[in-house]
């Protein structure tokens, strides 16, 4: 008779995990970076996680393999893209972790747009999680040049046709909106203006202020 396989698969283990024990000394962080196109959201994510105990979870991490499978215009890609981002959040609540980097672009137009945000709080607010809010912002000529950075293509293949990739930079800036601090409602926000910073230094700041 062969022996049984004992061995579980890594779902079945990220399943049977056991939830990250957190306390109101020691909640879960969930650390969302906001701005613009090509302002920086992933590099600071990235130097973010560097320092700290957070994983990072850009946005192009799902978009990407989305966009290859479904292409640009499938009316399916957003609902494809709301599962994923749900089913990642919420193995990520059960797999021990103290927190998370996400970022993304945010209408700032909407006065609701904190309520964007309620499907990944509701996720993690069970886990008593605490959520950070970083603004960033950079001249539009400055995220014109960031737009080509060898960091940013090696990462976002939808981004390497230039021509294309400026002209949408551009175009989506009529739909973002840079509020002044005393508009944003929210507790643990900061905004940051990165202009002339480079990504370490940016992440430095959030670590001290927030103290990740």
């Amino acid at each position: 008779m062969p022996a049984r396989n004992t061995k579980s698969s890594p779902h079945e283990r990220m399943r049977n995990a056991r939830p990250y024990k957190t306390t109101k000394e020691n909640p879960m962080k969930i650390v969302f970076i906001f701005g613009p196109s090509a302002v920086g959201k992933m590099t600071v994510g990235q130097e973010l996680a560097k320092i700290t105990d957070l994983r990072l979870f850009h946005n192009h991490m799902m978009l990407e393999p989305v966009l290859e499978i479904f292409g640009g215009k499938n009316e399916r890609k957003g609902i494809v893209l709301s599962r994923l981002r749900e089913v990642i959040c919420e193995e990520f609540a059960l797999s021990g972790h103290s927190g998370l980097i996400m970022t993304g672009l945010m209408d700032m137009n909407n006065p609701n747009w904190e309520d964007l945000l309620a499907p990944v709080r509701k996720i993690f607010e069970p886990h008593n999680a605490e959520f950070y809010y970083v603004e960033l912002r950079a001249s539009q000529e400055v995220r014109l040049g960031r737009n080509i950075t060898e960091n940013r293509l090696q990462h976002k293949a939808s981004k390497r046709d230039f021509e294309k990739s400026n002209w949408l930079l551009v175009k989506d800036d009529d739909k973002h909106f840079y509020h002044e601090d005393s508009e944003i409602n929210v507790e643990n926000y900061i905004k940051i203006d990165n202009t002339d910073l480079a990504p370490d230094v940016v992440a430095r700041m959030i670590k001290e202020r927030f103290g990740l």
